[in-house]
C-alpha cells in the first residue's frame, strides 16, 4: 500500500451504470442553507451565500468536484444555492457532478410518481437539465425494491437522471436493490452512508466489501464527525447542540483527536485531513462540508499524500464502532 501512487483530485472513480466519474474526495452541502443543525441564518452569522460561493469555488480549484445536496436539506434551499452557484457561472456545469437525494417518506405510496415529480423538482431547483447521480436518501418507504428500481428506472428514461444510488442502506439491503435495478436494465452507483473514525461500522459489518463486490462507489457522510474530528472541539469545549451524528462523549472523541493528531505531525497534516485520508485509504469517497473557502482548501489537503500501514493500523486501533439509539436503527442501517 505504502508503494502505490497517493489518491489525487485528478483520478476518476467510475459510476457504475453511467458514464460518469468522480475524484476520491467531494463536497457534502447538507450545511448550506441548513439553520437547524448547521445554523445558518441562525447562531452561525459566518456562514452566508457569499462564504458557500467561497467554499464552492476553492473546491473547484482544488479539483474536488463532487457536491452532494437533497431535496430536504434546508428545505430545498441547499439545491437552490447550488443552482444559483451554477447559473453564477455556467460553464463550469461540464466540469462538476451533481448529486441529490428522494426522500421515500412512508407515506408516499406511490413512488413511482412521488419520485419523479421530486426528480423534476430537483433539477428545477438546480437548474440543470439531468441530475448527475440520484440516491434514494434512506431505508425507509414502505415498498419494495423492485417499486423503488422501476421509478428510479423511468427517471432515467425520462431524462432526469443519469446515475442512481442510495444512501444508509445495509448490505443485506446494497444487494437487494442492486439485484432490482439490474432487472430494470440499471446499476447501483453509490451507497453513501455514515463513515468516520467515530463511526467504523460500516467497515465492520462488512458494508464496504459488499459495495466492493458489486461495484458500489461508498460514499461517506460526515466523515469528521460534524467536526468532531477537526480538533477545534473537545470535552471542555464541546460542538453546538444538535450535532447528534456519531454522538460519543467527547472524552472518547479527544482520544481519537489525539492519534490523528500525532499521525499529522508525520505528514504536516492537520486532525481533519488525516480523518479524510483514513476514508479514502478504506475504498470510500468522504464528503465533507464545506461553510468557507479555508475549509475548503484544508478538505483538499487530504489529497497527494498516503497514510502508511502502520499508521492505518494505528488509527484502526482508534476507531470507534459507533452509537445506535432508535432513530439510528430506524434510518441508518448502513
Amino acid at each position: 500500500m505504502t508503494d502505490a501512487a497517493p489518491p489525487q483530485a485528478s483520478d476518476r472513480i467510475a459510476l457504475a451504470g453511467s458514464n460518469l466519474a468522480i475524484p476520491p474526495l467531494g463536497v457534502g452541502t447538507w450545511a448550506w442553507g441548513d439553520k437547524g443543525t448547521w445554523g445558518m441564518g441562525g447562531y452561525d452569522q459566518s456562514l452566508t451565500e457569499a462564504s458557500i460561493r467561497d467554499a464552492w469555488e476553492a473546491s473547484i480549484e482544488a479539483g474536488v468536484v463532487l457536491f452532494d445536496t437533497a431535496e430536504v436539506y434546508g428545505g430545498g434551499e441547499s439545491e437552490r444555492i447550488v443552482g444559483r452557484l451554477l447559473a453564477a457561472d455556467p460553464g463550469v456545469r461540464d466540469r462538476v457532478v451533481i448529486a441529490t437525494k428522494f426522500m421515500p417518506s412512508p407515506w408516499k405510496l406511490n413512488v413511482h410518481s412521488a419520485l419523479l415529480a421530486s426528480a423534476r423538482k430537483s433539477r428545477q431547483r438546480l437548474g440543470i437539465e439531468s441530475i448527475d447521480l440520484y440516491q434514494i436518501h434512506g431505508p425507509v418507504s414502505l415498498r419494495s425494491h423492485d417499486a423503488m428500481a422501476e421509478a428510479l428506472a423511468a427517471a432515467q428514461a425520462e431524462g432526469l437522471v443519469k446515475a442512481v444510488g442510495v444512501s444508509n442502506y445495509s448490505a443485506k439491503e446494497t444487494r437487494s436493490i442492486d439485484t432490482a435495478l439490474r432487472r430494470c436494465g440499471l446499476r447501483l452507483a453509490s451507497n453513501q452512508v455514515e463513515l468516520s473514525l467515530l463511526r467504523a461500522m460500516p467497515l465492520r459489518v462488512g458494508l464496504l466489501d459488499c459495495c466492493r463486490e458489486l461495484g458500489v462507489v461508498p460514499l461517506a457522510y460526515s466523515p469528521i464527525g460534524q467536526g468532531r474530528l477537526t480538533g477545534k472541539y473537545s470535552a471542555s469545549n464541546p460542538p453546538p447542540r444538535g450535532r447528534t451524528f456519531a454522538a460519543h462523549p467527547m472524552a472518547e472523541v479527544d482520544a481519537v483527536v489525539a492519534e490523528l493528531r500525532r499521525v499529522g505531525e508525520a505528514h504536516d497534516r492537520s486532525p481533519s485531513q488525516v480523518a479524510l485520508a483514513w476514508i479514502i485509504a478504506k475504498g470510500a469517497v468522504p464528503i465533507p462540508g464545506a461553510k468557507n473557502r479555508g475549509q475548503a482548501e484544508q478538505n483538499a489537503g487530504a489529497l497527494g499524500w498516503r497514510l502508511t500501514d502502520d499508521e492505518l493500523a494505528r488509527l484502526d486501533a482508534a476507531a470507534l464502532y459507533g452509537k445506535r439509539g432508535i432513530s439510528q436503527r430506524v434510518w441508518q442501517h448502513g
